[in-house]
């Protein structure tokens, strides 16, 4: 709880402005992960669900549909449908990387298993398709499951381009584009859609978005090589270890190759591609990327992200939320202060 005088973060403010339907929000998420027949469905899921995330994409589509004057229930659905596809996502994402931490605890393929964190993933996703057909509105309907279909896809593409030296910055800019800014822009663009606002403004939310995302996951990208470990939830130094081709490393090798520095993309092909990693084989890559200037540029490609999704909101209805809002772009690069 905040103390007198504590000044709120962006997130924070939303949450305290959002409250009554957040806790709409959260009723109904516990009452559809419930299951008559399959208990550890509940389990699982309550595992992360109430792990203390921020909430923040379906804060975003309250918030969306708030400030274009909505005042029916059916943004409840839909921000319990963007946390469900978000939680299901995450259960099959730390199977496919054989993560053991998620939001500082143990992953529920740790706890439980491997089958069950991809059948409870699978569940989830059922219950957010039918909490979408609930609305009633088909546009809704098509822009999260347009999403959940790019998420799906930028998965496959990260595995595809993991561990390749071949991968470029604009491969990479599709795999997060997928993995992280589509939920953040379906989620910001339901809000207006199911308020009835103009097409632009929910093309401008759905900028937001999609800025927002891709600023928000370059920022995560670039903490991994310098973050603390209990603000990120996993271990610094986890990409690395893990072989994923992310901003700063990419960049590194290109400007290895720029300079013909041999030995450079040798060690990049022995720690990434063959996967023999060394100690102090992390401090090695580190000390490239700082000599080359990547850590300095990944980290103005953020805030540069992040300057586009203020920007993407000079056409949403003036107003605090909105103000919350452009405090949030700003908020999610600031990490990297």
């Amino acid at each position: 709880m905040n103390t007198p005088g504590t000044i709120l973060n962006p997130v924070e403010r939303l949450q305290v402005a959002l409250a009554d339907d957040m806790t709409a929000v959260n009723a109904l998420i516990r009452e559809r992960m419930a299951s008559e027949h399959a208990p550890r469905i509940p389990e699982v899921t309550a595992h992360l669900v109430e792990a203390g995330g921020k909430r923040l994409r379906p804060l975003l589509t309250l918030a969306a549909a708030r400030l274009c004057g909505y005042e029916g229930v059916d943004h409840v659905k839909l921000a319990a449908t963007v946390e469900f596809i978000h939680t299901a996502t995450l259960l099959h994402d730390d199977v496919v990387d054989e993560s053991d931490r998620r939001r500082g605890r143990p992953t529920a393929n740790l706890l439980w298993d491997n089958k069950s964190s991809v059948l409870v993933g699978d569940y989830l996703f059922a219950r957010s398709f039918q909490l979408m057909v609930e609305t009633g509105s088909l546009r809704a309907l098509h822009i999260l499951s347009d999403a959940a279909a790019v998420i799906a896809e930028g998965e496959v593409l990260q595995l595809a381009s993991a561990e390749s030296l071949a991968t470029t910055e604009p491969v990479y800019l599709q795999v997060i584009r997928g993995k992280t800014a589509a939920l953040f822009a379906a989620a910001s663009e339901v809000g207006p859609v199911i308020a009835g606002a103009d097409d632009a403004v929910a093309a401008a939310m759905r900028a937001y978005g999609d800025a927002l995302g891709i600023s928000f996951q370059i920022a995560d990208d670039l903490l991994d090589y310098g973050g603390a470990s209990a603000a990120l939830g996993k271990n610094t130094g986890d990409d690395f270890r893990e072989r994923k081709m992310t901003m700063p490393v990419i960049r590194a090798i290109a400007a290895a190759d720029a300079n013909a520095a041999a030995e450079e993309r040798a060690f990049w092909v022995r720690v990434i591609e063959k996967g023999d990693q060394r100690e102090g084989d992390l401090d090695t890559a580190l000390d490239l990327m700082r000599r080359h200037g990547t850590l300095e540029s990944t980290r103005a490609t953020a805030y540069d992200y992040a300057a586009r999704a203020r920007a993407a909101l000079e056409a949403v209805p003036a107003g605090r939320l909105r103000d919350i809002l452009n405090d949030l772009a700003d908020f999610v690069v600031a990490r990297l202060s």
